[in-house]
């Protein structure tokens, strides 16, 4: 078992200096805190591993493939392996908690 609480994860993604802190990692999966600024830029390319995004905080829109939506707090977003997919027009930090399946390869 890991246990990790809240301020545990938001020191990690701090101390990283990076938007991405990776809090689990398994053959079978890997999960992180993904974190952008209001007006920020979401860079990050297709994986190579089915997705699934849970927005803790902050709004904006998500594009994946053809559709885009607003999310905010309480989103929950499946982007399937390799499709084009990012959050835009952020208008409130985003934090979210990504999970990957299988582990992230990069």
């Amino acid at each position: 078992m890991k246990h990790l609480s809240w301020p545990q994860l938001e020191q990690g993604l701090a101390n990283g200096g990076d938007n991405y802190f990776e809090f689990l990692r398994v053959p079978a999966m890997s999960a992180g805190l993904y974190a952008l600024s209001a007006g920020e830029l979401d860079v990050q390319e297709p994986h190579r591993e089915d997705e699934v995004y849970v927005v803790l905080a902050g709004a904006a829109t998500f594009t994946g493939g053809d559709e885009s939506t607003l999310v905010s707090s309480g989103s929950v977003i499946f982007v399937p392996a390799h499709e084009e997919h990012r959050f835009h027009h952020i208008t409130e930090d985003l934090e979210v908690v990504v999970v990957f399946a299988p582990a992230e390869t990069g």
